[in-house]
């Protein structure tokens, strides 16, 4: 195991873990795997200061529905027509918060905009809770 020091002081811990299949880093005491997220990207996630009023998070835990409920959400928004469903994807209408491809890092989508999250809510967005 190697440790190395980034994000303002937070120290993330690379390991090779026989127990999860892959490399994985620890962000916060919190495993994720190298290559979808960063120590970068999740300091970003929880630390940005671009959340919307009508911003639409959808966070869930993992395997539980997530697709469904980005799903129903769209077609909410707009009243049932499949249509924007059936011409964008979905890691199009709804981006993670805290993956190398932020959502926050996409600042000029429409509103209101819908982003997803597996984050716990301690690494959560800081600015949504003010």
């Amino acid at each position: 195991m190697t440790s190395r020091d980034c994000c303002g002081g937070v120290e993330v811990d690379l390991l090779l873990s026989w127990n999860f299949g892959g490399e994985y880093f620890r962000y916060k005491g919190i495993p994720f795997p190298v290559g979808m997220y960063s120590p970068e990207s999740l300091s970003l996630a929880e630390n940005t200061s671009n959340v919307r009023d009508d911003d639409i998070f959808i966070v869930t835990y993992p395997k539980s529905g997530t697709n469904w409920m980005i799903e129903i959400v769209c077609l909410i928004l707009k009243d049932g027509d499949p249509s924007w469903i059936r011409s964008e994807p979905i890691w199009q209408r709804a981006p993670w918060c805290e993956t190398i491809i932020s959502a926050f890092n996409v600042l000029d989508r429409p509103s209101p905009r819908i982003m997803s999250s597996h984050l716990p809510i301690e690494l959560f967005t800081k600015a949504f809770f003010s």
